[in-house]
């Protein structure tokens, strides 16, 4: 008798099954003490779970930069993948650390390439936007500026042109923003704020170009390059969605990138560089230089800047200023580095520092490092002023010492002038000064007895406003630099705000709703300082230049135009005395209109008169009586005397 073991036992009473038709199914007993029992319900998060692992979960959008998808892949078996995947990683090692590698694999093998259509299909055509003209304005042949205003409590928003009588209006609509507007950098588009969001507005008619949703926004910032517009809400962050500040694509609408931000005190977070390229934001010990349109780190790494206290973007250049406060034995300093090579060009150490601004020229020419000092024997605070030649080989610095306080300091625009405003109440001065070529600061005159606390230079420099806002009831002082002289004083009482227009013809000064709740108007003066116009407003709130954008003019063609100016004058001369009086110009236009009115009907009667000439002819026998003097042959003189009045004189009367 044969004797069978266990093992085989079982293949046979396995065989015997199947050929039955029956499906045999091992099902393997759980352990013991780890099953859940029944009804068992999960209440712990994956975050109180795994917070730590979660809170370094790549996101879909992270490390873009750092991908590289290789095209002309072989397609192979699992025989030759091992072998793929080492030539490959010969090939990008070379590059940096893989980090990790994906072959897309279908039916056993890597993918290679997708199955292209050979029939081109017809891409679905868009419709075209038309927004108009985005910069109309520009073009205005009387050459005047725009700006808006909002009054009512912000209730309402209105778009003025800016005429010499008086504003004309170009929209103006109910509730068109909830909070205030803002322009963008070059003028381009009007931001108005919302509850849940942002929208832009431009165009003759001012249609809507775009809308960001950000619910509870609060701030926003533009690149200089309008390309860019970033918002700040305090109600949208989330430790694992950082939507806090976002930055938005102003053409597409599109979300660039989101950051966390825990304070909006030091509005903007992100400053940009000149050109948009670049924008950067501080944190404790560390500057963080991010470049568009990739929103990435710059070489995917900050700068740890241990103590870093302020930094400011060259409004010409790519180079960023940063201060750094005393530490035991090692000085203060401030430090000029150029980007993107993060090459440093200066650095100036300081001494028994308390604090610096720092102020830079328009055209980044020149940097004024505001140096607030404590020296032994002496109380209070002494200030320097640190000029750094931006221009210059090795960027020299020049120094002016001021022996009384600080309350105001201001670049000109367009020049290589500063003033300052120094003292205190009732004694306050102020002081201009000019950077010579020749390496010295020359003090050019100091006004004494000033009531002001602000400082305000025209767009277009020379030209200067000094204000006493808010707090000293609006005093006004007009000078002209170029010859420091004091061309009027006014007073525009209770005064909030002072705002240029661009072109440096005419200022404003208006007090606003939004900090006193009575006398709210704004008053437009010229830039010698004479009033124009007193426009008062129901609870006003706020005016806002429209930008323009920079000059496409070379230097000089601007100083040939300087040039030729007298030229030109005899035509703004003529402009400005039509302008004088709104009567007289309404009256000029209104004769200007009846003359064309009457070219027109005079035109329009010559030619009916020369069409029915055929008909006169024929009427008259064949004879030509168009003209005065045809036919004189056939003319009859003839004479006629008719009585006209009798007046009969006594004759003693007749001398």
């Amino acid at each position: 008798m044969e004797e069978t073991s266990d093992s085989e036992a079982r293949e046979v009473e396995g065989e015997a099954e199947e050929e039955a038709g029956e499906e045999v199914v091992e099902v393997e007993e759980p352990e013991e003490g780890f099953s859940d029992p029944d009804g068992f319900v999960d209440d712990i998060s994956d975050e109180e779970l795994l917070g730590d692992i979660l809170k370094d979960q790549p996101l879909e959008a992270d490390g873009i930069d750092s991908v590289i998808v290789v095209d002309n892949v072989p397609q192979v078996g699992p025989d030759r993948l091992e072998k793929l995947r080492n030539v490959i990683q010969k090939i990008f090692s070379k590059f940096g650390k893989i980090a990790n590698e994906f072959y897309p694999e279908t039916e056993g093998k890597t993918k290679g390439y997708m199955n292209i259509s050979d029939d081109w299909e017809i891409p679905e055509k868009q419709p075209f936007k038309d927004f108009g003209n985005l910069r109309y304005w520009i073009e205005d042949p009387d050459c005047r500026d725009q700006c808006s205003i909002i009054y009512e409590s912000g209730d309402r928003t209105a778009i003025l042109w800016n005429d010499i009588k008086e504003p004309v209006v170009i929209e103006e609509r109910a509730r068109w923003t909830e909070t205030y507007v803002r322009w963008s950098p070059k003028g381009t588009y009007l931001a108005t704020f919302h509850q849940r969001g942002i929208a832009l507005w431009g165009g003759e008619k001012f249609k809507q170009i775009q809308r960001f949703s950000h619910n509870g926004v609060q701030l926003i910032d533009f690149s200089p390059c309008e390309r860019y517009m970033v918002s700040f809400s305090p109600l949208m962050d989330t430790k694992d969605d950082p939507q806090a500040i976002i930055i938005w694509d102003v053409l597409t609408g599109q979300k660039k990138r989101g950051f966390h931000c825990e304070s909006s005190a030091h509005w903007p977070i992100f400053k940009w560089s000149h050109d948009g390229k670049f924008f950067a934001r501080m944190t404790q010990d560390m500057l963080s230089i991010y470049e568009t349109p990739s929103m990435g780190l710059l070489d995917k790494k900050s700068l740890k800047i241990s103590g870093i206290k302020d930094f400011s973007w060259s409004p010409g250049d790519n180079v960023i200023a940063f201060w750094v406060p005393e530490d035991k034995d090692i000085p203060a300093r401030v430090t000029l580095m150029q980007f993107p090579t993060r090459q440093e060009m200066r650095v100036r150490n300081l001494f028994n520092v308390v604090d610096c601004k720092l102020h830079w020229q328009k055209n980044g020419d020149y940097l004024c490092v505001k140096v607030d000092r404590t020296l032994k024997g002496i109380q209070g605070l002494v200030t320097n002023f640190e000029i750094f030649r931006m221009r210059e080989k090795q960027v020299p610095v020049d120094v002016v010492e001021m022996k009384e306080g600080i309350i105001a300091f201001a670049w000109e625009p367009n020049g290589s002038k500063f003033a300052v405003l120094h003292g205190e109440t009732p004694r306050i001065s102020v002081s201009f000064y000019h950077v010579k070529n020749n390496g010295k600061i020359e003090l050019i005159k100091m006004f004494d007895k000033q009531q002001a606390n602000s400082i305000f230079w025209s767009p277009q420099g020379q030209f200067v406003v000094l204000a006493g806002l808010r707090s000293m009831n609006g005093a006004l002082a007009f000078y002209d630099t170029s010859d420091c002289t004091l061309m009027n004083v006014a007073e525009h009482y209770m005064a909030s705000d002072v705002e240029w227009d661009p072109t440096g013809r005419y200022v404003v000064t208006s007090v606003s709703w939004w900090s006193h709740k009575v006398d709210n108007a704004y008053w437009m003066w010229t830039f010698q300082g004479r009033l124009l116009q007193k426009n008062t407003k129901d609870r006003f709130c706020q005016l806002l230049w429209r930008p323009r954008p920079a000059t496409l003019l070379s230097q000089d063609q601007l100083k040939q135009i300087k040039k030729d100016y007298k030229k030109y004058s005899k035509i703004f001369e003529q402009k400005d005395r039509l302008s004088q009086s709104k009567a007289s110009k309404e009256l000029v236009d209104k004769r200007r209109k009846m003359m064309e009115e009457f070219h027109k009907y005079r035109e329009k009667t010559i030619q009916t008169y020369a069409e029915q000439k055929p008909q006169r002819l024929e009427l008259r026998g064949g004879v030509d009586t168009d003209e005065l003097d045809s036919n004189v042959d056939d003319w009859e003189e003839e004479t006629v005397e008719f009585f006209v009045t009798e007046e009969i004189i006594p004759v003693g009367d007749q001398e």
